[in-house]
């Protein structure tokens, strides 16, 4: 679903320089979903008009710095809304098969036009909310920008096959989010819990990671 006329796109941020280490062979890729975003984003209701400025580091690079995470198999993106993670890890990742999971039909519409044109044959998108699509037994699940953890494990888990991860995106308060959600981890059954912080050292914003396994 895209409007017939795009929008201009002189506000886009420029690419940095990491995208292309960053994204590789898929990079052309990643720039028309950039380019995509900046013209019908906004319309859209997918991001806001000040997200343009910083549309490249802090969502796609943001985003992209998953990518080495993913396992191949099957992965979740919870609340994939502009596909974000979802649509930047099927990119960077064509090896994995990418379940964006989305309640809004309008933005379910753009997941799949937007895979479409991007020619990603590694997305399947579900209408519905995490609570709502059944069990689907995935090898990994992630999420960003969606609740705190005392929320999202227990919609996210679920989904989940034992030995599968949550592999879920934060903020700089994901310990206080851990400590307040002792008893969803305990419920969940989550082991071997950690927090990563990806993007150290090149000079984009730090991308926080809970990482725990289903038991």
């Amino acid at each position: 679903m895209s409007p017939d006329v795009p929008r201009e796109t002189s506000a886009l941020e420029p690419e940095p320089v990491v995208a292309g280490r960053l994204f590789g062979d898929t990079i052309e890729q990643a720039r028309s979903y950039a380019a995509d975003l900046s013209c019908w984003g906004e319309q859209l209701g997918l991001i806001g008009p000040q997200e343009l400025t910083r549309l490249w580091t802090r969502h796609l690079v943001n985003c992209v710095l998953l990518a080495p995470l993913l396992r191949e198999g099957r992965v979740g993106d919870v609340g994939s809304g502009a596909g974000l993670p979802g649509l930047v890890l099927a990119i960077a990742r064509p090896d994995v098969h990418l379940v964006l999971i989305e309640p809004m039909e309008r933005r379910t519409d753009w997941l799949r036009a937007e895979a479409d044109r991007l020619g990603l044959a590694n997305v399947e998108v579900m209408r519905g909310r995490a609570e709502d699509v059944g069990e689907l037994r995935l090898d990994q699940v992630t999420a960003r920008a969606v609740s705190a953890l005392r929320t999202l494990i227990p919609s996210t888990a679920p989904l989940v096959r034992v030995g599968g991860e949550l592999i879920l995106m934060k903020g700089t308060r994901v310990a206080d989010e851990i400590d307040a959600a002792r008893k969803q981890i305990a419920r969940a059954r989550l082991r071997d819990i950690e927090v990563l912080e990806l993007g150290a050292g090149i000079g984009v914003e730090t991308t926080r990671v809970f990482r725990a396994t289903v038991a």
